[in-house]
């Protein structure tokens, strides 16, 4: 044991070569020269001082039997549903995580993953293990959102995806949307655009949250031009919003005489093999809805709760 360490040192040391090298109480007292007596009593000290944290995980449950139903009514194959009530913070907890655990496999087995942006998309990254992949490649597959100053933006996301896996990662530096024609037509050309947009029409994999109409409006310059960007459109008849194009309770997107969304076709999203969706929000039951009508996704997690509603405004709609 060295001289000059302090006691807290002293618990930090032992506590990691207890916990973390699983060396035992006896193997510890020869390299500290302590008694074992001190040992255990130290150790003891360390997870009383809050040193040490012990949590335990258990299995999150899951309701096979609605599983079962969405399955039938719905035609989804690959799809969660959580123990919960669909409003507790808790509940959105187990949601992430679970979503973590299940796409962590799934991005194992990719080449190439896109990402959506938004908090759920943030957290879910936050819940993955980090694990080395060089061969992966994460992507944006549509433009920036513009929320440049926030952790949930376009880019940031792929650039936190991607130190998770010590992956590569390409970005697409331009607007989500662009109303003027020929610029949008031409944008695709472009070499700073090219290589990321070649790049996402691979994708093995995307993921992202469920978003409403109010998530184009929460950003001032799409707001302004909510006409422009999707003229003919009836923001009653919005349901939700996926890879930038709204969406109606039938889960037919609402594509005016042209998209001006910047990214790949919406054919080639479609195309994805995995198109991972994550709910965790009550708010967000009729966006849950369309998208289960229309098939827009081929994976789904959500808990029980938001299930449920799902269901009786299928009876209702």
């Amino acid at each position: 044991m060295e001289k000059n360490m302090t006691h807290e040192e002293l618990l930090v040391q032992l506590a990691q070569d207890y916990y973390y090298s699983g060396l035992a109480v006896s193997e510890l007292s020869r390299k500290y020269n302590l008694s074992r007596y001190h040992i255990t009593n130290y150790l003891d000290e360390a997870l009383k001082s809050g040193i040490v944290s012990i949590q335990i995980k258990a299995p999150v449950a899951r309701n096979f039997q609605l599983e079962t139903r969405f399955k039938q009514i719905f035609d989804i194959q690959h799809i969660a549903i959580l123990r919960g009530d669909g409003s507790s913070d808790a509940n959105a907890d187990n949601v992430i995580a679970y979503a973590a655990n299940r796409l962590q496999p799934l991005i194992a087995d990719s080449h190439v993953v896109g990402l959506a942006w938004g908090g759920t998309v943030h957290s879910i990254i936050d819940h993955f293990k980090s694990e080395l992949n060089e061969d992966l490649i994460f992507t944006q597959f549509v433009g920036e959102n513009m929320k440049y100053n926030s952790r949930t933006g376009s880019t940031r996301m792929v650039e936190h995806a991607a130190s998770r896996f010590e992956a590569d990662y390409v970005t697409l530096p331009a607007p989500l949307y662009v109303i003027n024609q020929v610029v949008h037509d031409l944008l695709p050309e472009e070499p700073a655009l090219e290589h990321c947009l070649k790049v996402a029409n691979r994708m093995d994999l995307l993921f992202c949250g469920i978003g409403t109409l109010s998530s184009v409006d929460s950003i001032p310059a799409w707001h302004q031009a909510k006409d422009q960007i999707f003229p003919g459109v009836d923001p009653a008849d919005v349901a939700g919003m996926l890879f930038g194009r709204p969406y109606d309770i039938h889960g037919h997107f609402l594509i005016p005489e042209r998209d001006t969304t910047v990214g790949i076709p919406l054919e080639d999203v479609m195309a994805t093999p995995r198109r991972f969706g994550v709910i965790k929000s009550k708010f967000k039951t009729y966006a849950a809805l369309g998208a289960l009508r229309g098939k827009l996704l081929t994976d789904l997690v959500m808990d029980e709760g938001i299930a449920q509603r799902i269901l009786t405004a299928k009876d209702e709609v």
